[in-house]
């Protein structure tokens, strides 16, 4: 007798269990500047030098640094000019943002196509995030608030890439529809993104958006959290998301009373986010 087909479900827990470091999700010299930096007691040669062993990635790097994305800076020609002119922290998120722009694709042309939008989004809401941290007094946290806008999703692209795993191996003859892809991640992402971003002991700042930033009730002195929700929010209106909705009404959301912000800051906002570009290095 030919076993059962396993419930979809049941192959995505079993691909979760254990290791969650073994999902294509992160590079590992990203991770490793994150933790460096939560010590605060590093040298700026050390970060060049971690940077530095991977070249292919010290490139991108540069690439980023002399992109669009950063337009209005005159030419960055080595590691150490970026982190002079912008700060370790600055770099180090660029350094997340090359790497993880690589990571966004699958051949499956159905997964493709969503974790090419969930790019665009986290992108979008990373920005966002930033521009809301400074609009808001929260300047010291503008560099955090972008890194919790480019991983509160995080979790999304670990299940697409289980998808992908999954469909690979051909582990399942369930066809892959859209209504079946939302269902798997708006029920599993957050978990799935928490549990991830521990195991890879980041900081808990962004493990705590991962978890709570679609939860109803959620702490407002969370500030961090409350600016990535906010940002996350306005991708949706604007459109930069998995699953729009224009419908949204910005202004009567607690976030925004928790940040203390003007009708016309939020006009702003979705014009910051509609106006972010996509990354191409």
């Amino acid at each position: 007798m030919i076993p059962a087909e396993k419930p979809l479900i049941e192959l995505i827990k079993e691909h979760l269990q254990g290791d969650l470091q073994g999902l294509p999700v992160f590079n590992s010299v990203a991770v490793k500047l994150q933790q460096m930096l939560v010590r605060r007691d590093f040298k700026m040669e050390e970060v060049i030098e971690m940077i530095s062993e991977d070249q292919s990635l010290a490139s991108q790097v540069l690439r980023v640094a002399n992109s669009s994305y950063y337009a209005g800076l005159s030419s960055i020609a080595t590691i150490k000019d970026a982190i002079v002119r912008l700060g370790a922290q600055e770099v180090a998120n660029m350094v997340m943002m090359a790497s993880q722009y690589e990571l966004y694709r699958s051949e499956n042309e159905f997964l493709n196509s969503s974790m090419q939008k969930l790019w665009i989004h986290s992108l979008a809401c990373a920005t966002g995030a930033k521009w809301l941290a400074k609009k808001a007094s929260y300047t010291n946290l503008a560099t955090e608030s972008f890194m919790g806008g480019l991983l509160h999703d995080i979790g999304q692209l670990a299940l697409l890439k289980v998808l992908d795993d999954i469909h690979r191996n051909k582990e399942t003859k369930a066809a892959f529809s859209e209504t079946l892809i939302k269902e798997i991640l708006e029920r599993m992402h957050e978990e799935v993104g928490y549990n991830l971003l521990k195991s890879w002991s980041l900081p808990e700042a962004y493990c705590s958006v991962a978890i709570n930033h679609h939860k109803e009730d959620f702490d407002g002195n969370d500030i961090l959290l409350v600016i990535v929700r906010l940002s996350d929010q306005a991708c949706k209106k604007v459109g930069k998301s998995l699953h729009p909705d224009d419908s949204l009404s910005l202004v009567s959301s607690p976030e925004v009373q928790f940040l203390g912000l003007k009708e016309m800051a939020l006009a702003e906002l979705e014009i910051v986010i509609e106006d972010s570009g996509e990354l191409n290095i």
